[in-house]
């Protein structure tokens, strides 16, 4: 049984194109035959997958080899060639797309990563990523976050506590969600991390009376609202900004002295980065 995220990942993408059996493939071109292909950048950003893509080359035929030339993270421009791969032909035209798809979208979230990483530049504030990812491609897009130089949140809702609105109201209060919480971990003997929401200053003088917690979750703030709540929590826990933020706004909120933003929208609203997998002599 694959326990590893990414294996397990690779093995069900693979099974999930290839299925019984490449036909195209297999009919086409002999079993001995061997070639290269080259990774061509066809549009500007920043490359991520480089390492998964090894990985799948790895995981689906041992024998390929592959020359990096560009590694993750790297500010890449078109024309540039990231990697060679080597071997059997069979091999590396059923491993093309899985392989495509994987840098195609990591380095989108990369990309996008990047530039509002580079609106913040001299703040306090790093960017976070959310839970708006795509299902079952989670660590791969939260990897890509990282790689284009943002921070990773909680992976799930099992390493986190993370109290948000509906939360909240369903729990009768602030005052009765942290009680529960605070509770429930004692109770299951778990040392998780505690962030909660507020959505107005009311909120958060509730919250800093209760102690406790380790973050608050400053949500849909303006950034003159959220430039007050800063102030007023004095760095007593950290800071979290989200909702409404935009890579024209996003300086606004940095400057108010806020540790974190979150941005739901570098994994669920970006642009494949272009590239292809082309035959080479």
């Amino acid at each position: 049984m694959i326990t590893d995220p990414l294996e397990k990942f690779i093995a069900d993408a693979l099974y999930e194109d290839i299925g019984s059996g490449d036909h195209t493939t297999l009919a086409c071109i002999p079993p001995d035959a061997v070639g290269k292909a080259v990774l061509l950048v066809k549009q500007g950003g920043v490359i991520a997958g480089i390492q998964v893509a090894c990985k799948v080359f790895a995981a689906f035929d041992p024998t390929l080899m592959v020359d990096v030339k560009i590694p993750d993270g790297t500010r890449i421009k078109t024309g540039d060639q990231a990697f060679i791969v080597a071997g059997k032909q069979q091999s590396i035209l059923q491993t093309e797309r899985l392989v495509l798809n994987i840098l195609q979208r990591m380095s989108g979230i990369a990309t996008r990563t990047a530039l509002f990483v580079d609106q913040v530049s001299g703040t306090p504030a790093k960017i976070l990523d959310t839970r708006k990812t795509t299902p079952n491609m989670r660590y791969l897009e939260k990897e890509a976050v990282r790689i284009g130089g943002g921070y990773n949140h909680r992976m799930g809702l099992y390493d986190m506590i993370l109290i948000k609105d509906n939360h909240i109201d369903y729990a009768g209060g602030i005052t009765p969600a942290l009680d529960r919480t605070i509770s429930y971990l004692n109770t299951k003997n778990l040392n998780l991390k505690i962030e909660i929401e507020a959505r107005n200053l009311t909120d958060v003088r509730e919250i800093l009376a209760y102690g406790k917690v380790n973050r608050i979750l400053l949500d849909n703030f303006t950034p003159k609202r959220l430039g007050k709540a800063i102030h007023l929590i004095g760095g007593q826990v950290e800071t979290e900004a989200s909702g409404g933020i935009t890579l024209e706004n996003i300086r606004n909120y940095a400057l108010t002295g806020v540790d974190f933003i979150s941005v739901g929208g570098l994994t669920h609203q970006i642009f494949s980065l272009d590239m292809s997998l082309k035959a080479i002599s």
